[in-house]
């Protein structure tokens, strides 16, 4: 909680002063310039109290005993990200499906999705996305999902009929509702930009996105679901810590500075979990040895059976019923 107080208090320093620098251009004797200030100190103003109704909230609610140590994971949340990995244009659109494919699974279980930031190529296929992911099991669920998934077809571009092979990289992260991760304040980097999209006319007003960077391990969150820069900041936040949290875990230390840098990356396991063999009508998880003969009704969603098989499989004894 004090980190983000921190981060709101240094924000509405710096929108004070462009409210001052904004309003030093209204004695110009140019009525555009005069024009323009007048609308941006408007907008500045606006969010300045956003973010001060904000902190008051924070204060409000925050009690000592929220600090702990040990980490609690909400099973019925999860952090999704995938990127487009080797490929091209035909690594975005298999970006896409696989969104697509955990999608209509989450929509047979009354998942509710919330995308937190989305950027595409230009054949319509996911560069990146982020999402949070609510419903009965979601982290349990999906969290083996994580890895380098890769495709072998005929893309739509491909006029010789030849078979591609790309990739993408799934991440599922955990909620955690208890945690203390030490972040250094140092150690970050912030960076705001007006995102279109979700909003309406706010959010392409005011720089209410944001990208953030951890330096020593070189994490980078993107988030613009919110229509307010706080809002975001603070989710960003909490999925940086997640992913702290989840390397820590996977290198079994007990600190941010021990995390090894040179496995960091995009915060992935690098190896490929799947191969989805399109010409073949076949799925196989390269982790437990199985394939599966149902591809095209896999891509649809019907991922149930390969998720339990997974689980059992993967260090896992039993997977709780959907």
């Amino acid at each position: 909680m004090d980190q983000t107080s921190n981060y709101i208090k240094q924000e509405i320093e710096n929108l004070s002063n462009q409210i001052l620098e904004n309003e030093k251009l209204l004695s110009s004797t140019d009525p555009d310039i005069k024009t323009l200030a007048t609308d941006e100190i408007t907008a500045l103003k606006a969010q300045k109290i956003q973010l001060e109704n904000t902190l008051l909230n924070l204060n409000e609610e925050y009690t000592p005993e929220e600090e702990t140590n040990e980490a609690e994971i909400n099973p019925n949340i999860a952090i999704l990200e995938i990127r487009a990995g080797t490929g091209g244009d035909e690594a975005g659109l298999f970006a896409s499906d696989l969104y697509r494919m955990y999608s209509r699974y989450g929509e047979r279980n009354n998942w509710k999705f919330e995308e937190l930031f989305r950027s595409e190529n230009e054949s319509g296929g996911i560069k990146t996305l982020s999402a949070e992911i609510h419903g009965k099991n979601a982290f349990g669920l999906l969290k083996n999902e994580s890895g380098v998934h890769r495709v072998q077809r005929i893309p739509t571009t491909e006029s010789g009929g030849r078979i591609h092979t790309s990739t993408a990289t799934v991440a599922v992260l955990p909620k955690l509702k208890k945690i203390n991760v030490e972040i250094k304040d140092d150690d970050l980097e912030w960076a705001f930009f007006r995102a279109g999209g979700k909003g309406g006319q706010n959010v392409n007003k005011v720089s209410t996105a944001v990208r953030l960077t951890h330096k020593p391990t070189g994490i980078v969150i993107e988030c613009q679901e919110e229509r307010y820069q706080a809002k975001n900041r603070e989710k960003a936040l909490g999925i940086l810590t997640s992913k702290l949290y989840q390397m820590m875990q996977d290198q079994q230390v007990k600190s941010v500075t021990d995390i090894r840098s040179n496995q960091v990356g995009t915060g992935d396991r690098s190896e490929k979990i799947r191969t989805y063999n399109f010409p073949q009508n076949r799925v196989t998880d390269h982790r437990i040895g199985k394939s599966w003969h149902n591809l095209s009704v896999i891509m649809l969603g019907e991922i149930g059976d390969m998720l339990q098989d997974c689980a059992k499989l993967i260090g896992q004894t039993e997977l709780p019923q959907e």
